[in-house]
């Protein structure tokens, strides 16, 4: 069993594994890469930094996903 590092997701304290990185957290918890932002300790992060920052005991993680949609134009 790997060794398990304390992570917060969202404000929520999760035991996870030591070693991974954000898009393994992302991919653990089955959240597609292409429309979220990922803030890790205050900063926001490239999409191509996932797979380079490795999290770290005490890590404050928020995911923040992206809806689409808009406003409907009305007519007169």
């Amino acid at each position: 069993m790997p060794d398990m590092i304390q992570i917060h997701v969202n404000g929520e304290a999760r035991a996870w594994r030591s070693g991974a990185t954000v898009a393994d957290l992302l991919q653990d918890l089955e959240i597609g890469t292409e429309r979220v932002a990922v803030e890790l300790n205050l900063e926001i992060l490239d999409r191509a930094a996932f797979a380079q920052r490795n999290l770290h005991d005490g890590d404050r993680v928020e995911i923040l996903s992206f809806i689409g949609g808009g406003t409907e134009e009305l007519s007169h």
